[in-house]
């Protein structure tokens, strides 16, 4: 609601003034303790109301928020005033519906890379107990992808079909069973193990389709790459979360206490999960007719709900920007998951800190992950407000996030203390961050009907890739004796993709 500073005594809402008269007006003036403010109602969104008695309603829809206001004549005292129809102190500020599901949906994915990182720290006392190589710890912690490379195209499918809201409250409840049943695995049998972890992997599959298609139900496209970045700021913090307190945990309970405590978290979300939220905005008895409004009109035809099937798999990769997609995603897991699963083990290997104090470097550059995540989000937003077209932005936004990256890891072979490697570390991650704006957000361009099949397609792909970075970093590490090798050939691959995702890449509607 545009609203200007009044500088002239307050003339009051006088009671012979009925909707029509004040509709038709220039502006009114509305007072608000000792503060008094001009407002037009035409370009304000504010719709007036029958009157009642001495008292008018006013209903504010601008932004889609919502406040019932009533204004009556001059007190006692000879000032104007404004109650709100709830309290009578002034008006009440009401969260926007669709930023509360997309904070539960960052919870969501916090729970998400917590669990999985409490496996990366717990893989070295594990590893000393059982007498585990550098080569085998890599396929244990490899084994979660085992089931998660499955799972990305069928919770994909199932969330076009049955809705983010049912298929993720599965999700996370299995996966938080599977993490409860970590421990006992590793202290049963190695089978075991790897078991439990593949069944983990293959609960965790569905959250980052969840997340797509529900950001493109819920947001506006002005508004996606913030929405995307709320979650995915969530997604990071979940390292930190993780990386700080399974030592702790681990410290003073022994390696089954950060396994119980996140799976309890995990089944205390999905009791908020299942009443708050729904699949999409039109469903939901919260949400407000002016927010509703502001979400369909702010988004592609398109992107509202529809009938519409999946085009088949065969139309769908015989065109590059798909494949764009698809390599965009197989490089960023394979960065990540390098870095995800050994930098505990680099910092204890290469500088010889101990558990704690690796846990700490290795959570820094997660935190600043999900701050300069955001921030790529928010450029995005403004970029495209300000007319420059899709493909641009998305571009931009993922040049960013692999060039970068490519550039600080060649620069990490060069560290000589755990604090430079933890800058180094710390610039990677924060630029990949800005692939949130982009593949990550062009699936949902080019597919606003099958945004959750393509993601599953490309993160699969991406999961492969990221099986063979994370056991080929064991086996390379085993054999070379060091990291440098690796590193290279992640960043060679970042800066080809880039190139790659440049050329073929588009911001328009394909499928």
């Amino acid at each position: 609601m545009e609203v200007l500073q009044s500088s002239t005594p307050s003339s009051g809402l006088r009671h012979s003034s009925y909707p029509s008269r004040l509709a038709s007006s220039k502006s009114i003036r509305l007072s608000f303790g000792p503060k008094s403010y001009r407002v037009s109602p035409l370009s304000s969104g504010l719709n007036l109301g029958k009157r009642r008695g001495n008292r008018l309603k006013v209903r504010c829809t601008t932004e889609g928020m919502e406040k019932r206001l009533v204004a009556g004549r001059k007190d006692e005292s000879g000032g104007n005033f404004l109650e709100a129809a709830a309290g009578g102190k002034g008006a009440a500020f009401s969260l926007p519906e669709r930023f509360k599901v997309a904070a539960l949906m960052a919870a969501a994915m916090c729970l998400c890379n917590a669990d999985r990182v409490v496996m990366s720290v717990a893989i070295v006392p594990l590893a000393a107990k059982n007498g585990w190589s550098n080569s085998f710890s890599g396929i244990v912690q490899s084994s979660f992808l085992w089931g998660y490379i499955f799972s990305s195209v069928i919770g994909g499918v199932l969330v076009d079909r049955y809705g983010g809201k049912r298929v993720m409250a599965w999700g996370v409840a299995l996966w938080s069973l599977a993490t409860l049943l970590t421990p006992w695995a590793a202290n049963h049998s190695t089978i075991a193990l790897l078991g439990v972890r593949t069944f983990f992997g293959l609960a965790e599959g569905v959250a980052l389709p969840c997340m797509s298609t529900l950001s493109s139900r819920w947001f506006p496209t002005h508004e996606r790459a913030s929405a995307v970045a709320i979650s995915m700021a969530g997604f990071h913090l979940g390292n930190v979360v993780g990386l700080i307190l399974t030592p702790i945990m681990m410290w003073s309970t022994g390696i089954p206490g950060p396994f119980t405590f996140f799976s309890t978290v995990g089944l205390l979300w999905l009791t908020r999960w299942a009443f708050v939220v729904t699949s999409d905005p039109q469903d939901s008895p919260f949400i407000s007719k002016g927010e509703l409004r502001l979400i369909q009109e702010g988004k592609k035809k398109s992107l509202t709900r529809s009938n519409h099937k999946s085009p088949p798999l065969r139309h769908i990769l015989s065109k590059l920007p798909t494949w764009a997609i698809i390599c965009a995603n197989i490089t960023n897991n394979w960065g990540y998951f390098v870095l995800l699963s050994w930098m505990p083990v680099y910092f204890k290997t290469v500088f010889d800190v101990n558990l704690k104090q690796a846990a700490w470097f290795s959570a820094v550059p997660w935190g600043t992950m999900a701050v300069s995540g955001y921030v790529a989000g928010a450029t995005s937003d403004h970029l495209i407000k300000a007319g420059y077209s899709l493909t641009l932005v998305r571009k931009i936004m993922q040049s960013i996030g692999f060039i970068g990256p490519g550039i600080a890891l060649l620069c990490l072979n060069c560290a000589n203390s755990p604090v430079i490697a933890a800058v180094y570390i710390t610039a990677a991650l924060s630029l990949s961050s800005f692939s949130q704006a982009g593949f990550l957000l062009n699936i949902q361009d080019i597919a606003p009907q099958c945004a959750g099949f393509i993601h599953g397609i490309a993160n699969s792909a991406g999961t492969f890739a990221a099986i063979i970075s994370t056991i080929g970093t064991g086996y390379f590490v085993q054999w070379l004796g060091s990291f440098k090798a690796f590193l290279t050939v992640t960043a060679v691959l970042y800066l080809v993709t880039a190139v790659f995702w440049n050329l073929f890449a588009t911001g328009e509607r394909i499928f």
